[in-house]
């Protein structure tokens, strides 16, 4: 599963895009500021596009309360974003001249003085200061104030079936500040939330997975049910557990020691160490250490109802065992957002930059790339660009709806991971067989069949489309530098002639049918709270598996920071042993599991469902022989590792 910054992902249905931001450097950095008259200097992005004449229901009240975070560019923007690549390029002379964040604050922070200009040119203009941090200013006050500060005027626009205020134009700032503002969020209120891509239901209430099981892939057969593609099929595996994983992505020694990843989410499971250190224990992982784990959460938590909280339990559950399960040796702290709300996931991914909490942050929320504003995308490409240049990498979940269009309307990509400064982890299906051998992974999609009334045949074969890892070609990110050679251009100028970025770049297993098993506190009909186990997967479990893998990776280096790794990810491609090159059709003949569900998701007392579920069937999009849509690069084979070991 992967969580959202929406309703929950797949409840998404915007089909609008956005446009290229004009000028746009080959890492997506946001253009420049442009002149709109010499007192002002536009703040490209901050008209939304479904601000439209069209959708224009007059003037928001000038009493009306506005919430505003205006984002500061720091001393050198271009600077910093030519360093962050530098330090990140193998071919570069300062590849791995990290800085520490002392450092970074001093030479690319913004200045004292534009900060007191910021807030000086604010508070004049009838606005409250409520907050300074390295990153923004944040303040508050009624939409008056708000218009005279952005020069602009804030209506009431139609979205879909509601109406939010939004600027009637682009915001602007005093060209004396030019250099000094990077962006504003907030002058419009519609939802900007995250979902966590995980195929999960609630787990405030118990969830059990029935059997019969696979032990290991093809260890079942299903002699029983009908045939699929000619043959008699598996049952589902119980769920993958460390050794397993560890095996396919060829970890071989390392552990991931004296590595700190890091892992966003919004909330806190309560019951997250016993939960941790109760599944390690059962499935043969290294006992947790003292210290080993840790939390950095907020002061207070905000929305828990519409960002449905307790939802976001098992997702914090699946990264930090996922984490452990391949590098048990790893530090790893939790960072928990305050709420679903990109402001403040953006404080969480800030808090880990900041103080450099990590070398390694896995992410497993993201939302469709049209409900991203490029104001909000210069906000996250800042602070990936800030890690960049500190030696930090963030990984971050493809999604779960395959090109979107079942879910959103819409062929799109998700964000964040459809930025360039960050490595967009896709997701397969994976075949572990017995001794814990690597057998093949496929692009993860599923399309689903269910038994038919008379037991002899799965009604509609192959059946509906369900879910599947995310990816394609990004409408709003320009080609990156690293791409080009590798990703076809078939892809890339899907779009436009000039190229754009595509997702994802890397991946690892998902499929929630040949997924991964974690352990859980849930909450039983009687009331009482439980430890349970169920199979999980979704790109939410990719994220967290190439996160530690890259952990291992980081160990082979002698401890040295891998920092941004696309660049090195793709350096890579083509080398001997390095990816298992991911295609639908492994075998040569279609590949399918069956499965057995509890209808009330409990116990068998409300009747047994059985379906079957075809593999390598992504909506649109294919896993074919070299880089593709679905799984990037392909996924990590048994030289991957060994290839970031020091050479004697």
């Amino acid at each position: 599963m992967r969580s959202n910054r929406a309703t929950m992902r797949a409840g998404v249905s915007m089909a609008a895009t956005l446009p290229m931001i004009a000028g746009a450097l080959a890492l997506g950095i946001p253009a420049a500021h442009a002149a709109d008259s010499p007192a002002r200097d536009v703040l490209k992005g901050s008209k939304p596009l479904w601000a439209t004449a069209k959708a224009d229901k007059g003037a928001t009240s000038d009493s009306a309360q506005v919430k505003a975070r205006v984002y500061l560019a720091g001393k050198d923007a271009a600077g910093l974003a030519a360093y962050a690549k530098a330090v990140s390029d193998p071919s570069s002379p300062l590849y791995g001249k990290y800085l520490s964040a002392k450092k970074v604050q001093a030479r690319f922070g913004a200045t004292e003085a534009q900060v007191a200009a910021v807030k000086s040119w604010l508070k004049s203009a009838g606005l409250t200061v409520t907050e300074v941090t390295p990153h923004y200013v944040s303040v508050s006050g009624d939409v008056a104030a708000a218009e005279k500060a952005f020069g602009t005027q804030l209506h009431n626009f139609a979205k879909g079936s509601k109406t939010y205020r939004a600027p009637a134009r682009t915001a602007s700032v005093p060209a004396a500040l030019r250099g000094a503002v990077l962006t504003v969020t907030g002058l419009d209120n519609a939802p900007h939330k995250a979902n966590h891509d995980d195929q999960l239901p609630p787990p405030d209430a118990v969830f059990r997975n029935a059997g019969p099981f696979s032990s290991y892939y093809g260890s079942n057969v299903a002699t029983t049910l009908p045939d699929a593609y000619g043959q008699k099929i598996p049952y589902a595996v119980k769920g993958y557990t460390g050794k397993q994983l560890r095996a396919a992505y060829g970890a071989g020694e390392y552990t991931g020691k004296k590595v700190r990843i890091a892992i966003t989410d919004a909330y806190a499971s309560p019951t997250i160490a016993f939960d941790a250190g109760t599944y390690a224990k059962k499935h043969g992982d290294a006992a947790w250490k003292t210290g080993q784990l840790h939390q950095v959460l907020p002061k207070n938590y905000t929305r828990t109802e519409e960002c449905g909280a307790a939802g976001w339990y098992g997702e914090e559950t699946l990264d930090v065992q996922a984490v452990h399960a391949v590098a048990p040796a790893a530090d790893v702290t939790y960072v928990g957002a305050a709420s679903c709300y990109d402001d403040d996931l953006l404080d969480s991914l800030s808090k880990i930059v900041d103080n450099h909490l990590a070398d390694i942050v896995s992410n497993s929320w993201g939302d469709i790339e049209a409900n991203q504003t490029p104001d909000l995308a210069a906000a996250y490409d800042q602070v990936f660009q800030l890690g960049a240049v500190q030696g930090i990498g963030f990984y971050f979940s493809s999604g779960d709806d395959g090109d979107q269009v079942a879910a959103s309307g819409a062929k799109q990509v998700d964000t964040p991971a459809n930025s360039a400064w960050v490595t967009a982890v896709g997701g397969t299906s994976l075949a572990v067989g017995k001794g814990d051998t690597y057998q093949w992974e496929t692009g993860w999609g599923t399309q689903k069949a269910t038994l038919s009334a008379d037991g002899k045949s799965w009604a509609g074969f192959p059946g509906a489309f369900t879910s599947g890892a995310g990816g394609g070609t990004s409408k709003t990110v320009a080609a990156p530098y690293y791409q080009k050679g590798v990703v076809p251009d078939a892809l890339a100028k899907a779009n436009n002639a000039a190229g754009n970025r595509v997702v994802p770049d890397i991946a690892a297993i998902a499929d929630p049918n040949t997924g991964f098993l974690v352990g859980q506190t849930q909450t039983f009909p009687d009331g009482t709270e439980k430890y349970s186990e169920y199979r999980i997967g979704g790109t939410s479990l990719a994220a967290p598996v190439i996160a530690a893998v890259q952990a291992l990776a980081q160990e082979a280096r002698g401890g040295k920071a891998l920092g941004f790794a696309n660049p090195a990810i793709y350096a890579k491609y083509g080398k001997q042993g390095v990816y298992h090159d991911v295609t639908d059709n492994p075998t040569g003949s279609g590949l399918a599991v069956a499965r057995v569900d509890f209808a009330n998701g409990l116990d068998a007392s409300g009747g047994l469902l059985y379906s079957v579920r075809s593999l390598g069937k992504d909506s649109s999009l294919s896993a074919v022989k070299g880089y593709d849509d679905v799984t990037g690069v392909g996924s990590p084979a048994n030289g991957y590792v060994q290839s970031y070991a020091k050479k004697h």
